[in-house]
């Protein structure tokens, strides 16, 4: 009984495109404000149990009612019924031709498909099974030549009926939620009581816990979805080479809301997996649902090093894993691990590359505002909160006028090649002063570009490039597809990622030996990225620095 959606057409890269998907939602949440009930076989939304009932057996043949009384099913077998159903729908399995209490024997049915599954909480106005209907009418019916009772009589006795059948409903809606509760409790939980000293696992699964925890709310995915430049790419790039993405299977690391995943979709994909660990996925399930693609994608609750995959292997992987200063959160090494796992030998790394670009500061007025404000503050010099000041990286969006040198490239991944030890690094760098910044320097400026190539060997892509020349040189012939990149330097338009400022603690430092810093001369040095130690998805950042003619520095800075 699963059906098919026909699969939308849409053209590249239009406003229609974003109007289209914001009116979806818009009337999603309309719909949201008045009690609707799902259908059991498709995205249809009734407004009340009854008449979705109806329709799913017109339309499809599906009796729930009559399957309800043939089994005798009480609320707990009602709401196993519901899950079984629609969990067979969203999986495109077809269901029984006659549905038995064997199918519903698991008890993890309990548990919704559907959050606040409206039929659920409609159970009781559904018409009761046919044999107690007839009892009832039996024992309330009354002989011709019997006195009829008072109309006023009759109005109190069905209240009172009506106020049973209520508190009966909320005893049992109760009760449901407990044993869905103790359900998922014996089935997901040790059955052994825990250890008062954790082991070495569990401490690093917890210390990556609040990692999935801060991705469960809205607001940090309205903040991605509306950063234009991100999104933009990807669904540019998507939409852009559906030829690419047509009949493929494709693998959406940390789907989040399921926005990569519904473009994949749409631009023709056969079959889509969207893992995610965070509770959005729950969301994300809904969204999915909700805009007709259910059938297409597949979610999966788990980190991708965990969850079974329905399939061997995949024809691309997307997945938006960067962090600020592009490896901060340490989600790269799951998606490489997916990449090593599953990737098929030519399939394709949605972005597929990315370039790390560092630059000398000098900014005396944000080092006024931000550093030395503590020592004047309303009248009161608040030097304490300058402690440790110089220790922490800051993310910022940077006037392109702070620059004060020619920015470095210093390290390039090809994420079909790069491994997890490759993440942590040494390089060196080397910039051209474009101005005189008086012997001192206040930082260091660190930001990314990120391509999107449509095939694994793209030798156009090189280290020193950046994702405006590399973007500008596509499409210039009409044999030629249009590239897709952006960067989320002080050059371009602002991404949530915005640019790492590292300021550097002069007061620590003997500006005299680093040599005059006049325009024109070099200043060159290494830049380590390194694991935090305590913090599994931080940064540790080291940078030494030399001016043309003096000695070295360096500092170390926390991104956490």
């Amino acid at each position: 009984m699963s059906e098919s959606y026909p699969r939308s057409d849409s053209e590249v890269s239009t406003s229609g495109d974003e109007a289209e998907w914001l009116d979806t939602n818009n009337s999603g949440d309309e719909q949201e404000e008045a009690p609707a009930v799902i259908s059991l076989v498709d995205d249809r939304v009734f407004p009340d149990a009854v008449s979705m009932l109806e329709y799913c057996k017109a339309e499809r043949g599906l009796d729930f009612l009559a399957v309800r009384d043939r089994l005798g099913l009480d609320f707990h077998g009602m709401v196993k019924l519901i899950s079984f159903i629609r969990k067979s729908v969203q999986e495109g399995k077809v269901l029984p031709a006659e549905i038995s209490a064997a199918d519903l024997e698991d008890d993890s049915l309990l548990k919704p498909v559907l959050d606040d599954d409206a039929l659920i909480l409609c159970l009781d106005d559904l018409p009761p099974a046919a044999s107690a209907a007839a009892a009832s009418k039996e024992e309330t019916a009354v002989p011709a030549s019997a006195a009829e009772p008072p109309q006023v009589d009759v109005l109190l006795q069905k209240n009172a009926e009506l106020q049973a059948e209520i508190e009966q409903l909320a005893k049992q809606f109760t009760s449901y939620r407990l044993a869905v509760q103790e359900t998922l409790d014996q089935r997901w939980k040790a059955d052994e009581e825990p250890s008062d000293v954790p082991s070495k696992d569990e401490l690093k699964k917890d210390d990556s816990a609040y990692y999935f925890e801060s991705y469960a709310h809205n607001d940090i995915h309205e903040v991605m979805l509306k950063d234009a430049v991100r999104t933009d790419a990807y669904r540019d790039f998507i939409y852009g080479n559906k030829h690419l993405f047509a009949g493929k299977v494709v693998l959406d690391i940390g789907c989040g809301t399921g926005i990569l995943s519904m473009f994949c979709a749409k631009a023709g994909a056969k079959t889509v997996i969207a893992v995610d660990k965070s509770d959005i996925i729950d969301k994300a399930r809904e969204n999915i649902f909700a805009n007709g693609l259910s059938d297409t994608i597949t979610c999966l609750k788990g980190r991708i090093e965990e969850v079974a995959l329905p399939v061997a292997k995949v024809d691309i992987i997307v997945s938006e894993w960067m962090g600020y200063a592009l490896l901060y959160e340490a989600m790269l090494p799951s998606v490489l691990y997916a990449r090593d796992r599953y990737l098929a030998p030519d399939g394709l790394l949605v972005p597929s590359h990315c370039n790390l670009w560092v630059a000398p500061v000098a900014d005396a007025e944000y080092v006024a505002d931000h550093i030395a404000f503590w020592r004047d503050v309303y009248g009161f010099d608040m030097q304490p909160m300058q402690r440790d000041i110089y220790a922490d990286s800051r993310v910022q969006t940077m006037n392109p006028a702070s620059l004060c040198g020619t920015p470095s490239a210093f390290r390039a991944l090809d994420l079909h090649t790069v491994t997890v030890d490759e993440l942590v690094f040494s390089a060196k760098w080397e910039s051209t002063l474009a101005a005189d910044v008086g012997g001192a320097l206040d930082g260091f400026l660190i930001w990314w570009d990120c391509f999107f190539a449509q095939s694994r060997a793209e030798p156009s892509i090189t280290p020193s490039i950046t994702a405006k020349e590399w973007a500008a040189a596509g499409g210039r012939d009409a044999k030629e597809e249009d590239r897709v990149a952006f960067t989320t330097g002080p050059f371009g338009t602002e991404t949530h990622w915005k640019q790492i400022l590292f300021l550097i603690d002069n007061k620590k430092k003997a500006p005299k030996q680093l040599g005059e810093a006049e325009a024109g001369k070099k200043i060159s040095g290494e830049l380590e990225y390194i694991t935090a130690e305590g913090h599994a998805r931080g940064l540790k950042i080291k940078i030494a620095w030399g001016i043309e003619g003096g000695e070295k520095e360096d500092q170390v800075w926390a991104l956490n």
